[in-house]
């Protein structure tokens, strides 16, 4: 599955440099790495549960997910320094791109009632944020062997300077967003 970076280098990058009137080649936007994460909640007492949830995630991402743990205690949500406190994996290059290739054209048609993802989750400085309700919609994941169904947090960082350049980045990628009306 490295259709997406081909097509990228071959024909995305030449377009993008058109559109957005971009004099040097170095500066055309691009994908830097994709951040997928899961908060323990309840899962940081039950240690079954959260090597689960990590196994899910790194069957998702095809790369093996890290256990983060608290860096301060926080009394009013009953965490201590050093509790696990979620799950997230970093993916750069050809992982990134298989996984986001896979993601556009596997699972986003698996979710109830899609109609896109809204175009407000940029953060001002490029990248993209959305969250998914659960983990069921990518293809890798057998239900009989998930203990608890959980959502995940996905972030699509990029070397675009802007919102609106990164916004095309991810269009010409063939990104599902809502349409501009809606």
């Amino acid at each position: 599955m490295f259709g997406l970076k081909k097509k990228f280098n071959e024909e995305i990058k030449s377009q993008l440099q058109k559109d957005l009137n971009i004099g040097n080649v170095m500066c055309i936007p691009a994908l830097d790495k994709i951040v997928i994460s899961v908060g323990a909640g309840e899962a940081n007492k039950d240690a079954k549960l959260m090597q689960n949830m990590a196994d899910t995630i790194s069957l998702i991402a095809g790369q093996k997910a890290v256990i983060t743990t608290a860096k301060k205690s926080v009394a009013g949500f009953k965490v201590r320094e050093g509790m696990n406190s979620g799950i997230q994996v970093t993916l750069r290059g050809d992982n990134m791109y298989n996984f986001l290739e896979k993601f556009i054209s596997i699972a986003t048609p698996r979710i109830k009632d899609f109609r896109g993802f809204p175009r407000k989750g940029f953060d001002g400085r490029g990248n993209y944020n959305f969250g998914l309700n659960e983990q069921l919609i990518f293809p890798e994941v057998n239900y009989d062997d998930i203990i608890k169904v959980h959502g995940m947090n996905i972030t699509v960082v990029t070397t675009a300077k802007s919102d609106a350049e990164a916004l095309a980045l991810l269009e010409a990628l063939g990104f599902p967003f809502t349409k501009k009306g809606a």
